[in-house]
């Protein structure tokens, strides 16, 4: 796949991801995710500290640990998302622009490389489409994101060959490591599902029978857009 291209379903991932958060009100960042013990808030946080991250890689600091913390969203879950998204898509094309890309030092990922760009920007990409499924599994139904992502075959295929590609060896998955152990899933599961099942998460997770503390409210993400 060209660069470019790339670069432009990356894109289209953050936007899909961001019209998921948009969704998120303050209240609701106590809720459960398919993150086992990570709230909303924490899913959200660390979503906003891999896009600085991301983007200081792509401009030549991706060494740097600090640039990789969570990033606190306060009261404005989406507001942090969008602008650090910018941010990153900026940091991308600029990066992209060069007549020789440099590569990413990313010293969450394996040995932290360093990683060519466009197998950064993949795994980024992945990053971001299944915490906006983790973000839409918390608040209810995740139905319209997955069909959303699926009706563009171009970008659920970057998804699908990047989660295949993701090392399933015993030692690379379980407690302390960045996914479970790959999922069996039925004949006939759509490519969205497969992602996720070959990245260890569970497609039918649903926080809906779980109590929401405080009584939140979950929102149908289905139906609040």
């Amino acid at each position: 796949m060209k660069l470019l291209e790339l670069l432009e379903l990356h894109t289209r991932a953050l936007e899909l991801a961001a019209a998921v958060v948009d969704t998120v009100q303050p209240e609701q960042l106590v809720l459960a995710t398919p993150c086992a013990g990570w709230p909303l808030r924490r899913v959200l946080e660390h979503a906003v500290g891999q896009h600085r991250g991301f983007a200081a890689a792509a401009l030549g600091a991706g060494a740097d640990l600090a640039r990789w913390r969570d990033v606190p969203v306060h009261g404005d879950p989406a507001g942090a998302f969008r602008q650090s998204a910018e941010r990153l898509t900026a940091a991308f094309a600029t990066a992209g622009a060069a007549a020789e890309p440099a590569p990413l030092c990313l010293p969450e990922i394996g040995d932290g490389g360093p990683f060519p760009l466009d197998r950064a920007i993949g795994f980024h990409l992945l990053d971001t489409l299944v915490h906006a499924w983790d973000v839409a599994a918390a608040l209810g139904p995740t139905d319209r994101l997955v069909a959303a992502v699926q009706a563009e075959p171009p970008l659920v295929g970057a998804l699908l060959t990047v989660a295949g590609a993701v090392p399933a060896a015993a030692g690379a998955r379980g407690p302390g490591q960045a996914f479970a152990a790959v999922r069996a899933v039925p004949a006939g599961t759509g490519p969205f599902d497969r992602a996720l099942a070959l990245l260890g998460r569970d497609p039918s997770w649903s926080a809906l029978d779980l109590p929401a503390p405080g009584g939140t409210a979950r929102t149908d993400f289905a139906k609040s857009r």
